[in-house]
């Protein structure tokens, strides 16, 4: 029979996997407190968290939430990284920074919206621009193009501005004469 708190473990992961548009599996034996602290502060930046768990009552939470496939990578020390987010490519990024720093945290798979992705999927995915960085584009995208336009329709009226003026400096020369 399972204790009250297992079970409410198993009810906080289940919720923790059906609400996170990305879920990262990793492996984190040797990491040290610090640095998993800090690793911490950045997925918080990016609106992610770290969590070590347990992996009878995260194959439990998986099953509840429809996910069984990620019971095969849940062996030895795992820690999972969930976005509460609506974009999944910033604590990718931050996961993919820190494994090349520390070189002991190793992506296993990852879940993005309920899809099983492998360890290299995960990789692709954080070598995607940000959300805000593709909005930019798009604004920058359509910017230009106005931009242009503008410029293209005040031509004429400049030009004549600029003939206008020139008329009028020859007629004060020649009427100061």
């Amino acid at each position: 029979m399972p204790t009250p708190k297992k079970m409410q473990e198993v009810e906080e992961l289940t919720e923790l996997l059906k609400s996170s548009s990305l879920t990262i599996l990793t492996h984190y034996r040797g990491l040290s407190v610090a640095s998993m602290q800090s690793f911490r502060k950045n997925l918080r930046d990016n609106q992610a968290s770290f969590r070590v768990v347990k992996n009878t009552l995260t194959g439990i939470a998986a099953d509840n939430a429809d996910m069984s496939h990620i019971r095969e990578y849940l062996e030895g020390p795992t820690a999972i990284v969930t976005t509460t987010g609506d974009d999944p490519v910033g604590p990718a990024k931050a996961t993919r920074e820190f494994v090349r720093t520390s070189r002991i945290l190793e992506i296993r798979a990852g879940v993005l919206n309920g899809a099983l992705v492998s360890a290299d999927e995960v990789e692709r995915l954080a070598m995607l621009p940000s959300r805000e960085e593709l909005l930019a584009k798009v604004v920058g995208g359509l910017n230009a193009p106005l931009a242009g336009m503008v410029g293209v329709l005040s031509g004429p009226i400049r030009s004549l501005a600029y003939v206008l003026q020139a008329r009028a400096s020859q007629l004060e020369e020649s009427g100061g004469a």
